[in-house]
């Protein structure tokens, strides 16, 4: 079986992009991202292959890196999952707690029983393909504008999470490769720029 971060040269990528890399995670980054629901599944967590840059006069701090806990699988296994994961800090996010992720046939199953999400009459395309949940149903529907949802409807299948100056873009479960890390950088920066009208 082929090791899933084979061919993967992180530490290159991250010179060719102007960021620090780091192998381990020795700044506690699991730590600070410990309130994110993506970081409360499963267990023998793992950040690894960190790529950061921080910008004090920019308030930004950004990253990529790869994450990985362990589940049981349906067949009864242990299963490890694996995905690359854009982190991005900043004070000009201020968003209210907010999780956007495809949404499944369980998610439809689960608002027969009363489990609701926020949908948008206006986009029904993004209403079936995402569950949108979050504290502040106003709120997120103010940072959900126009350009927010059709970035989505036209690019299905991302997860998003936003608390406070803190936001993540990942695909569940899925390692970005070499070839795609810059372009997915740029997709994180994209949505950054969405959420807050910047640019990071």
């Amino acid at each position: 079986m082929v090791h899933p971060y084979k061919e993967r040269n992180m530490s290159a990528l991250a010179d060719k992009l102007g960021f620090q890399f780091y192998p381990e995670d020795d700044y506690g980054m699991e730590i600070q991202l410990q309130d994110f629901r993506l970081f409360s599944q499963g267990r023998s967590k793992s950040v690894a292959r960190i790529m950061r840059k921080q910008d004090g006069l920019m308030d930004l701090d950004v990253a990529i890196f790869d994450y990985s806990y362990h589940i049981w699988g349906s067949s009864g296994k242990d299963d490890r999952v694996h995905q690359t994961v854009f982190f991005l800090q900043s004070a000009k996010l201020g968003l209210p707690e907010l999780w956007l992720q495809p949404e499944t046939i369980v998610h439809k199953l689960g608002e027969l029983v009363g489990f609701t999400d926020i949908d948008f009459v206006r986009f029904p395309k993004f209403s079936g393909k995402y569950r949108l949940t979050g504290g502040d149903e106003e709120y997120i529907r103010h940072h959900f504008n126009d350009e927010v949802l059709n970035y989505f409807t036209m690019n299905k299948g991302w997860s998003m999470e936003g608390i406070g100056f803190y936001l993540l873009v990942y695909r569940k479960g899925t390692l970005i490769s070499s070839a795609q890390i810059e372009q997915f950088f740029k997709r994180g920066q994209e949505v950054y720029k969405m959420m807050t009208d910047e640019e990071a």
